[in-house]
């Protein structure tokens, strides 16, 4: 089974699954989703497999730094991605992506069902 592994390279938890997921036997291929213009047609469907409310990072700085009116775009579903693709950062990371499957997150569900 191919993994990926979206985030960014200088994410301690994203360095940790990569980790965990290299020493359980498996190759994770890494995307930095600032770097990576592809993904940006990826992020709608992260949205939909994993939810608005779990795709979105609203701890990070970055989200304390937005303005009310993008905050609330964050609650639009028509307008969560864009908000996503323009702030990747508010992206909670890692996002791993299997050939049916996208998890949010390096959770103790997460390392249970990829083994890491």
């Amino acid at each position: 089974m191919s993994i990926t592994v979206y985030g960014l390279k200088n994410c301690e938890t994203c360095r940790k699954a990569m980790t965990a997921l290299e020493e359980g036997g498996r190759r994770p291929a890494f995307v930095d989703i600032r770097a990576e213009p592809s993904v940006s047609g990826l992020i709608p469907g992260w949205i939909k497999a994993v939810g608005e409310a779990k795709i979105i990072n609203r701890a990070s700085m970055t989200w304390r730094k937005l303005s009310d009116a993008d905050k609330a775009r964050a609650d639009d579903a028509g307008k969560l991605a864009a908000l996503l693709d323009e702030h990747r950062t508010l992206i909670k990371r890692p996002v791993i992506a299997t050939a049916d499957t996208v998890h949010v997150g390096w959770t103790k569900d997460v390392k249970e069902v990829l083994g890491g």
